[in-house]
């Protein structure tokens, strides 16, 4: 029989809830602390979250009903996590391999940045990550991105060799 991962109670089924960025299988008791994510089937094997909000919020005020909340529409809940870019795996080799391309050393780089010799040794053994501040002025002065899945390719793509905009140029998804 599963376990809650919150509270460690036995369930016959659980929910996959997102919780502060982790999705956790939970309890129907503990799923209303998070936004329940389902899972759609799609015909690629790569799998798409939707997710419906489940904030305790309906079931914590005694008048409402369910069935109240589930014909309203159903959107998720924006988190922090939701503007925040993914630090590469590789950012310590990335900072190292761009410094010494320069023929710089780690001295040199921190006081190019105004920042500590210490944060960049910190930084390319892999210690610490990278506060955005630091990352955005190592980008800027290595020429190099340490956000993962971003590449030059990526963000200079023109849509093809057509000159006129179509809406795919304009809109961005949010999946």
């Amino acid at each position: 029989m599963p376990q809650c991962e919150m509270c460690g109670s036995n369930q016959a089924s659980l929910k996959t809830v997102k919780v502060e960025g982790a999705e956790l299988q939970l309890c129907d008791n503990c799923a209303q602390f998070g936004t329940e994510v389902r899972t759609e089937s799609t015909s690629s094997a790569s799998s798409k979250y939707s997710t419906s909000s489940s904030s305790g919020k309906a079931k914590r005020s005694s008048g409402s009903s369910s069935s109240s909340s589930s014909s309203s529409k159903t959107r998720r809940r924006r988190d922090m996590f939701d503007d925040m870019d993914e630090i590469a795996t590789d950012y310590d080799s990335r900072i190292r391999q761009a410094r010494e391309s320069r023929g710089m050393s780690q001295e040199e780089l921190a006081k190019s940045l105004n920042e500590k010799a210490s944060l960049i040794r910190k930084l390319e053994r892999g210690d610490i990550m990278p506060p955005d501040t630091v990352r955005k002025k190592l980008e800027r002065k290595l020429d190099i991105s340490l956000v993962e899945g971003e590449s030059d390719d990526d963000s200079e793509w023109s849509g093809g060799g057509s000159t006129t905009t179509t809406l795919g140029d304009v809109v961005k998804r949010k999946d």
